[in-house]
């Protein structure tokens, strides 16, 4: 038996070793026996983004490296040797639902930068400058790590952060998939990338990469993700027992924790505390009832969260599922660098194929027994959003599930509109109600 402890040192869990078959239940590390205080997954949440930026800015107060790296980044490799990584999006995510972005993307914008930009990088080039924020303040760089999976955008941002603070870039290069499986020689270039980013990480540290140690972080990372799908797979449940916009807070731990113990073990917590809720027949809301369940598409508006949210929630609406959770599913075989490579390639949807991301939006739709889709067209996101109206069209006619797009952006506040949104959720909450009514009368 082994006692965890929270980030502030508070007793959470009994722990046990576990068991389970090869590739379905972690075989490794702990896993949960039961809880033994009152700290909620949500309250484990709060002190990890806490700790999260107090030890980074002490790491650097101290002279270890940072780095700073794009979200689904092969964060084994860092973890392995120990070195403090930030990540840009989560902080401008952050500053975006503060909102206080304006400050940022007016200076970035004053400095010569397009209004086009995806506003992540806006708000983050201008940080890199004012380093300062109402949100947490992130300590600056000694080099970065750039992965090409979620966008191209990041190519440039992340060689004008380097030239700018005269700092190492390392790039993971992954290809876009045109066909339906990651290509064998696509796999064999990332595998080869793998090993330079070894080589290269050697020589900023000066140390030699412990290739056990790697094992080690593989197996954890393979058990966090393991929990988070199948915590993020329990809103398929009637009534859902997540309020779905929770997945935004919970994902940020997955950014910057998922090659951590702790980020396992909160997993597995949130998951029994969703399974208890299931077992004892509650909904996301103790004030009102689940009526409609819908998948949103896209990031959220962050400067808009809460009214988003709410006007979600007066509707009965519930967002049950996205297109986000299966991103950070980074599954792979312990050992197989391979394997890693394909992973970081094929689990992105941005770096897929329109028939991926049909095909995915319909099996979401089905598994989770949609009501109907909300997508977020957002300014920043243009390889995320571009073929969402074709997206939109495939996915009505193979399953019949309603939707509407409507207009934003994931932290630029002046390109979202209240009245747009509202218009265009009362729209899909009609047509909802509408299939609703065609089903009942079927079923007679």
């Amino acid at each position: 038996m082994v006692v965890l402890q929270s980030p502030a040192g508070e007793t959470i869990l009994a722990l046990r070793k576990p068991g389970g078959p090869a590739g379905t239940k972690p075989t490794g590390g702990l896993t949960m026996q039961k809880q033994t205080t009152q700290l909620t997954s949500k309250q484990w949440v709060d002190q990890m983004l806490r700790e999260h930026y107090e030890k980074a800015r002490q790491a650097k107060a101290e002279g270890r490296l940072v780095c700073w790296s794009t979200s689904i980044a092969p964060q084994e490799l860092l973890t392995t040797m120990d070195i403090v990584t930030m990540y840009p999006e989560n902080h401008a995510a952050a500053i975006g639902a503060r909102r206080d972005t304006e400050p940022f993307i007016s200076y970035t914008e004053r400095a010569g930068y397009s209004s086009d930009l995806c506003s992540y990088a806006r708000v983050n080039l201008a940080y890199s400058k004012i380093q300062h924020s109402e949100a947490e303040n992130m300590p600056m760089p000694d080099f970065l790590l750039c992965t090409t999976n979620i966008c191209h955008t990041v190519i440039k941002w992340y060689e004008n952060l380097s030239k700018e603070l005269n700092i190492p870039l390392i790039m993971f290069d992954t290809p876009f998939n045109h066909t339906d499986e990651v290509q064998d020689h696509n796999a064999k270039y990332m595998k080869g990338e793998l090993y330079a980013i070894i080589d290269q990480l050697e020589e900023i540290t000066g140390r030699k990469f412990d290739y056990d140690k790697l094992r080690q972080v593989m197996e954890i990372s393979n058990e966090t993700c393991y929990w988070w799908k199948k915590a993020t797979e329990k809103a398929a449940a009637h009534p859902s027992p997540l309020d779905g916009f929770d997945i935004f807070n919970y994902m940020a731990i997955i950014v910057f924790a998922r090659g951590t113990t702790e980020a396992r073990d909160l997993f597995h917590l949130w998951h029994d505390e969703l399974e208890e809720k299931i077992r004892n027949h509650q909904g996301p809301w103790k004030d009102q009832e689940e009526h409609y369940r819908v998948l949103w598409d896209g990031i959220a508006c962050w400067p808009y969260l809460r009214y988003t949210y709410k006007t979600l929630k007066k509707l009965g609406i519930n967002m049950v599922t996205s297109t986000y959770p299966k991103s950070w599913t980074v599954s792979y075989e312990t050992g197989d660098i391979e394997g890693m490579a394909r992973a970081y390639s094929a689990n992105v949807y941005p770096n897929r194929n329109l028939n991926y991301d049909v095909a995915n939006m319909v099996n979401l739709a089905r598994k989770f027994d949609l009501d109907g889709i909300i997508f977020h067209s957002n300014r920043s996101c243009k390889l995320m959003d571009f073929r969402q109206y074709e997206v939109q069209r495939r996915v009505l006619e193979e399953c019949g599930v309603p939707s509407v797009i409507f207009d934003g952006d994931q932290t630029d506040p002046r390109l979202f509109s209240e009245a747009q949104y509202e218009t265009r959720i009362q729209a899909l909450a009609e047509m909802m109600e509408e299939n609703k009514a065609k089903k009942g009368r079927a079923a007679q």
